[in-house]
């Protein structure tokens, strides 16, 4: 599992030394860039330039700590040589005056040579902050006020700030070198992103910025635009964390293709009267907390020597992969698989009940695993073989498979490729109380309606880590239903809980379950209960609180799967779930509950509260494994 980054370590250090300086120059050049030597051995002025028009009163800092966001002194910069140096003014900052000029005052930087070199400013990036109703952008028309903030920022050395300098600047963190062209808009190839366009007098590229700008203040968020607005502010009010910058200039860098092209078909070649304002831009919603979110599963369900499963865990091979695809919001749009699927009608509807938003999920997609001998042999060929579309926007989810893995379900795939009409479709109502209705329709190959199941579920609140009580019918009869039984709760005393706080997993909770329908049940599979590590502890790493809400194991009965030639469950199944240890790499703080692996076990009973949960299982049906990647972590793999 990969962690969080708040903020990516990553991206702090890419943000800090993207490279850019290129030539050097004391004079700021039409292009932007340092270009004669200039060493600032005596310190002189940073001077440059912040344009979309030219900015008037924005504000202008030199981002020495790589958070995006102007840090007041005293602010510590670590050297190279260990040594720490302390900046009284905190990072160098001004107003942009006429022509967007802005003087950056680096005395500070100027160091003892006993303790270090001095700072150079072209090693720390640019950026420049739109003010609502106090920058002025100058036009031809007279200096107009700015509306709506927007955030600007230019690689180390580059000291024009524009639009095109913060696309260039994201394209260089995703690591897209200047050169490449790759999701570049075609108007852009071989346009230098850097230099004063004002100056140059390049009306298309000046079109392109204030498009860009456009799309970039529809994305600040409106208390901080309010914030900004407010007669008091400067522009040194602290309000983006360090991820949201990245994410918002990730998303630039991601619909830019889209915005140019739009600006090109308006204008035709007559860039300079193409009146931005009116431009039917992309609303793009963007999830600036950077929630931690599933995007990979590994699927080990079948064994690599012995005939049938379950089989010892080092005998289980990968049998299929698992891709979860998310728009900027975090709302997933789609799941697709090389190999086999198994659509869970609870966890779907658990996705329907937060609209989509995984993160909203304290613990994210609950495991399930396709054992068909056949998953393993579509896995074998690469491509995707099934998928999850999720359309948020019509109530609906659409399941699609070019596989014969679900045969023994009732389900047949209706072509050999993705694409036509789906195999099922999932419709769903949600009451008052968050209480889901999910409607499944599974279609014949020709098109008609097989069956319709329908999953009537409790709301999350209702449920016990997240997993919430359900029950199917098909048609008008009942399938199957779990409910929660007694009421159960912690096992252990105040005291017992201090004694086994140094433990990473502790069964600490247990909560009585029924399990009625798929008759007849096995004999052994009763008393059932599932296992939980409910406790708050102190995190080492931050000393704030971080509370548990696990869910460990619990049993369930799945006769198709059963039934399946290559599977021997005669006791019924259960999942075990393991999740990172506090303090490891993988331990996301704001987010404890999230699962690393999982196992599809026999079976095994109710068990002794209050123990220490077992090491991984010995022998089992299928293993789960989990990818997570921060949102903006996500966003700029996809520019890649």
């Amino acid at each position: 599992m990969k962690p969080a980054h708040c903020p990516s370590v990553s991206l702090l250090v890419l943000a800090l030394g993207l490279a850019g300086c290129g030539e050097e120059s004391d004079n700021l050049p039409v292009d932007g860039r340092d270009f004669d030597g200039v060493e600032y051995s005596e310190p002189v002025a940073y001077t440059g330039k912040a344009i979309d028009g030219y900015l008037i009163n924005a504000r202008v800092w030199l981002d020495m700590d790589g958070d995006g966001q102007y840090t007041p002194g005293p602010m510590t910069i670590a050297l190279d040589n260990g040594a720490e140096v302390v900046l009284e003014a905190g990072e160098p900052t001004a107003m942009s005056g006429e022509n967007g000029n802005f003087s950056l005052d680096v005395a500070e930087l100027e160091q003892d040579p006993e303790v270090g070199p001095d700072l150079d400013p072209r090693d720390y990036p640019l950026h420049a902050l739109a003010l609502p109703g106090k920058t002025l952008e100058q036009t031809p028309a007279g200096n107009v006020a700015v509306a709506s903030a927007y955030l600007l920022s230019a690689s180390p050395g580059v000291r024009n700030v524009t639009p095109l300098t913060t696309l260039a600047r994201f394209r260089t963190l995703a690591g897209l070198t200047e050169g490449s062209t790759h999701n570049l808009p075609e108007g852009l190839v071989g346009m230098n992103l850097r230099r004063d366009y004002v100056q140059a007098e390049d009306e298309r590229a000046h079109a392109y910025a204030r498009a860009l700008a456009r799309f970039m203040a529809s994305q600040i968020p409106d208390d901080y635009n309010q914030l900004l607005a407010n007669a008091g502010s400067t522009g040194t009010e602290r309000f983006l964390s360090a991820d949201a910058a990245v994410l918002l200039g990730v998303s630039l860098a991601q619909h830019a293709p889209d915005i140019v092209d739009i600006v090109d078909e308006v204008a035709g070649s007559e860039y300079a009267t193409v009146a931005v304002e009116s431009l039917e831009l992309p609303v793009v919603a963007l999830e600036l907390s950077n929630p931690t979110l599933l995007t990979r599963q590994r699927i080990l369900a079948q064994p690599k020597l012995s005939a049938d499963l379950p089989t010892g865990v080092s005998d289980l091979k990968q049998s299929a992969e698992l891709l979860f695809d998310y728009n900027e919001a975090g709302q997933l749009k789609s799941i697709s698989a090389n190999g086999c699927l198994a659509p869970s009608m609870p966890e779907l509807a658990r996705l329907v009940a937060v609209e989509g938003y995984a993160s909203r999920l304290a613990t994210q997609w609950f495991p399930s695993a396709a054992l068909s001998e056949q998953s393993v042999i579509n896995y074998d060929n690469p491509g995707i073989d099934e998928r999850l579309v999720f359309d948020w926007a019509n109530d609906q989810i659409h399941f699609e498979t070019a596989t014969t893995c679900h045969e023994h379900e009732g389900i047949f795939a209706g072509s050999s490729e993705l694409g036509g009409n789906p195999e099922i479709t999932y419709s769903w109502t949600m009451d008052s109380d968050d209480r889901v209705e999910l409607e499944a329709r599974i279609f014949r190959p020709d098109g008609s309606v097989l069956t319709t199941r329908t999953l009537e579920s409790e709301a999350i609140a209702n449920g016990v880590a997240g997993f919430v009580p359900h029950t199917l019918n098909e048609g008008m009869a009942e399938i199957m239903s779990l409910q929660l039984a007694d009421p159960g709760g912690v096992c252990l005393t105040d005291e017992e809980l201090k004694n086994v706080a140094d433990l990473d997993v502790v069964v600490s909770s247990i909560e009585p379950f029924s399990f009625s329908g798929y008759e007849p049940q096995p004999v052994s599979f009763n008393d059932l209960e599932m296992e939980l590590d409910i406790r708050t502890l102190l995190d080492p790493d931050t000393n704030g609180e971080v509370t548990f809400n696990r869910l460990l194991r619990y049993g369930f009965l799945d006769p198709q799967t059963a039934g399946l030639a290559n599977v021997d469950a005669t006791r019924g199944f259960e999942w075990v779930m393991y999740y990172a240890p506090m303090g490891s790499s993988e331990f996301t703080p704001i987010q404890p509950n999230l699962i690393a692996e999982a196992y599809l076990t026999r079976h095994n009973g109710d068990k002794l509260c209050g123990r220490e949960f077992e090491r991984t299982p010995t022998s089992a049906y299928a293993r789960v494994e989990y990818d997570y990647q921060s949102l903006s972590d996500y966003l700029i793999g996809l520019l890649q």
